[in-house]
């Protein structure tokens, strides 16, 4: 069987071409307004090679921040126009404020104009090239679904909408089955004996293999699967797949071979790992603590106005190794908000103060951990604790539950940034997901991506 393999861009590579090309028009938009104008704030000279450099790392870290980098959010133009306009405008700001390293002020101030208008538009007229040509159909992958057809809408719901250029195309059930072709919003049913016939006719560039019973698996694919695997094409493990692309394990489809998808990350007894995140913590918190001493006056009175009662609130959870600890908050609830029974708290709770809305928006009512994190009984990036009611709930229901309490558990975390807040089991699956796929690859870059996405998640104010 012939194949013709189509140009595909990975989520890596779009978004390592998105940062490469941001600042190459940055870079060109410069020249061009040092070319056709007056323009001499920042003059594109070997002379200016650090200033060039630091605006350059200026457009990486408030891209990052602002979420440039998002996919989903880069291929709808209203939604990066708003992002770019915000990360260019804290860039400006801050590369004006660092006049040793930045040219000096220009003397004619409309410069600064220029130089603000001119990122805006270089970078923009290239993100509407990229929803035009990358994110056009021509760069999608096709993909082929094989496996049984217990879970299908699990399956494609999944990933269906963590990467716009990755289109399910059909499933092939890979089991004995006398029953109809199933129908799933436009996914058609492939028979097992055309699977070759079907990768040419529909383009397909890839085979996802989501079969969790290998033994039921129709000897016909099973031969088919291999006779690919050894001319070169494409296939790839279902759970594989969904742990890169959706960054978190998938552990609703682990089974009895359970150990084989978690391989923990060598960070967890890494000695020099533990001791940068640990003197991390300790600078982190105290600044933390400094900070919120700051401000404390202002919350008081907030406090008076509108969440009545005292100002800090002391719960038990649950931490390193199962262990129980005294977690400090802001009090953001009505006191005696659970005299009824305790409960999850959810979107609009009418338990939580006027004042206290405002807290757990601006994540200010977590400051006080930073007391916790200096203790050690916490670390700045973890796995966020909960308390021991809800942990005997979820450990009987979600399975590896526990698993999340081999580590110190954090004031910010990978589930943190990427899930919502958790209100039922599922989010609590979502999240337990997000905690475990961060075990598994913890490092200083991972860690990193946390602090930037929580700086996102404060500015686009998702706290709860």
């Amino acid at each position: 069987m012939k194949h013709k393999k189509g140009i595909h861009f990975e989520v890596s590579e779009r978004k390592i071409l998105l940062r490469i090309m941001d600042l190459v028009m940055v870079y060109l938009g410069i020249y061009c307004l040092n070319t056709f104008t007056d323009f001499d704030y920042l003059l594109f000279v070997i002379d200016n090679i650090i200033p060039l450099i630091l605006l350059g790392i200026y457009v990486t870290i408030f891209g990052t921040v602002f979420e440039l980098y998002d996919l989903q959010q880069a291929s709808k133009l209203d939604i990066t126009a708003r992002n770019l306009t915000l990360a260019i405008s804290v860039l400006v700001l801050f590369y004006l404020l660092t006049p040793f390293i930045s040219p000096v002020l220009p003397e004619e101030r409309i410069q600064i104009l220029y130089f603000y208008f001119t990122l805006i538009t270089a970078i923009f007229l290239w993100r509407i090239a990229y929803t035009q040509l990358i994110e056009s159909p021509r760069f999608y992958k096709r993909i082929l679904l094989v496996g049984d057809v217990s879970n299908i809408e699990g399956l494609v719901k999944s990933l269906d909408t963590s990467d716009p250029n990755y289109k399910i195309v059909g499933f092939l059930n890979s089991e004995e089955s006398d029953s109809e072709p199933i129908k799933y919003k436009g996914l058609k049913e492939f028979p097992a004996k055309d699977f070759l016939e079907v990768l040419q006719r529909e383009n397909i560039s890839e085979v996802l293999v989501a079969s969790f019973n290998t033994e039921a698996m129709v000897t016909e694919v099973y031969h088919d699967l291999i006779l690919l695997l050894e001319r070169g094409f494409k296939i790839r493990d279902y759970t594989q797949v969904y742990e890169e692309m959706l960054q978190r394990v998938p552990i609703q489809f682990v089974g009895k071979d359970f150990y084989k998808y978690f391989p923990y990350s060598r960070s967890n007894e890494n000695k020099l790992y533990r001791f940068f995140q640990r003197t991390f913590d300790i600078i982190f918190s105290l600044c933390g603590l400094i900070f919120g001493l700051i401000i404390l006056p202002l919350v008081y009175v907030g406090n008076l106005m509108g969440n009545k009662g005292p100002i800090f609130y002391i719960q038990e959870r649950i931490g390193r190794n199962s262990k129980p600890f005294k977690i400090y908050k802001l009090r953001t609830m009505v006191v005696n908000a659970e005299e009824d029974g305790v409960k999850w708290a959810e979107k609009g709770d009418k338990r939580i103060t006027r004042f206290g809305r405002f807290l757990r928006g601006s994540r200010l009512d977590e400051i006080p951990q930073f007391f916790n994190v200096l203790k050690g009984d916490m670390s700045i990036i973890g796995p966020r604790p909960e308390r021991p009611f809800f942990v005997n709930e979820l450990s009987r229901i979600i399975p590896f539950y526990e698993m999340r309490h081999i580590i110190k558990p954090g004031l910010t975390g990978w589930a943190q940034v990427n899930a919502r807040y958790g209100s039922s089991i599922d989010d609590s699956l979502t999240k337990l997901q997000y905690d475990l796929y961060y075990i598994k690859h913890r490092s200083l870059f991972i860690d990193f991506s946390i602090i930037i996405k929580t700086l996102s998640t404060v500015l686009y104010y998702r706290g709860q």
